[in-house]
């Protein structure tokens, strides 16, 4: 029997808050440590300012981004700091699932293990290999 879609919504910001906290809990210990306290952050796009940063032209182009000092800056400064966030960014990503066959958790996991590892350096295969381990 096929869906009723005719009431359905789209999950909403606090939904991905939830998958993505989910997320977060299954990532191994170290990784976890390693990223520290960053913050986990969840807009519907990517703002123009950000955009024009990374010279973007469409915001459904950028599904996350990580926001913080560079590890070899930190503690160089002295200055208080705003903390390292992560942000996802909820219509990008709804919209590349909806081009996708992949399930929109694993989706969200994804892109949080990939802008975390990108920041810490990481590499592609250190990255499927730490989504390996979180898809049981």
């Amino acid at each position: 029997m096929p869906t009723d879609w005719t009431h359905a919504t789209p999950p909403t910001l606090a939904d991905f808050e939830v998958m993505a906290q989910a997320a977060w809990e299954t990532l191994p210990s170290e990784f976890r440590t390693m990223a520290g306290d960053v913050v986990i952050r969840i807009e519907d796009l990517a703002p123009d300012d950000v955009l024009d940063d990374l010279d973007i032209e469409d915001p459904f182009e950028l599904t996350g981004l990580y926001s913080g000092v560079s590890l070899d800056r930190q503690g160089a400064t002295g200055e208080t700091r705003e903390p390292d966030m992560v942000f996802l960014y909820r219509r990008a990503i709804l919209d590349e699932w909806a081009a996708s066959d992949e399930e929109l958790g694993h989706l969200v996991a994804h892109v949080l293990i990939h802008e975390i590892g990108h920041h810490f350096g990481f590499s592609d295969e250190d990255m499927e290999h730490i989504e390996q381990q979180t898809s049981g």
